[in-house]
């Protein structure tokens, strides 16, 4: 019998792992309300003309990821099983936030490799931190 994911103990590690999470989701929280609240006339040109090229929905969505991520991540510091779907829904904003910069012409022609590279790493985070969030569950570590 595969008992891969059969329910054990909590990893010692887990606490560590919800904490690290959590901190990260409260980055990308900072992150967010940084951007909200930023004044575009004490930007530098390149970077003022990348945020007025970011439409509102683009900023939505990342917002929904981080708001929601941390909210998950939350869930796990709590090891409650719906830090899953909320991570989930994290993943998914942050999805729809890395399609916004590529798709959107007039913001793609505006950001640096090194904007992209942030936003690729982000995306790549949060699928950790759903992974890590999934695997809690089928390993019983969440109730």
């Amino acid at each position: 019998m595969d008992d891969d994911f059969a329910p054990r103990p909590v990893a010692s590690w887990y606490m560590l792992a919800a904490v690290a999470s959590l901190l990260v989701m409260g980055a990308f929280c900072i992150l967010y309300l940084m951007h909200v609240f930023a004044d575009p006339a004490l930007m530098p040109l390149d970077q003022r003309a990348a945020y007025e090229a970011t439409p509102g929905w683009v900023i939505g969505a990342f917002g929904v990821g981080a708001w929601v991520g941390f909210a998950g991540a939350l869930l796990l510091v709590m090891r409650r099983r719906l830090a899953e779907p909320a991570m989930l829904v994290s993943l998914a904003g942050m999805a729809v936030w890395l399609a916004g910069s590529l798709l959107v012409a007039r913001l793609r022609e505006v950001m640096s490799a090194t904007d992209l590279v942030v936003v690729i790493a982000a995306l790549a985070i949060v699928w950790t931190i759903y992974w890590f969030a999934r695997h809690s569950r089928m390993r019983g570590w969440t109730l």
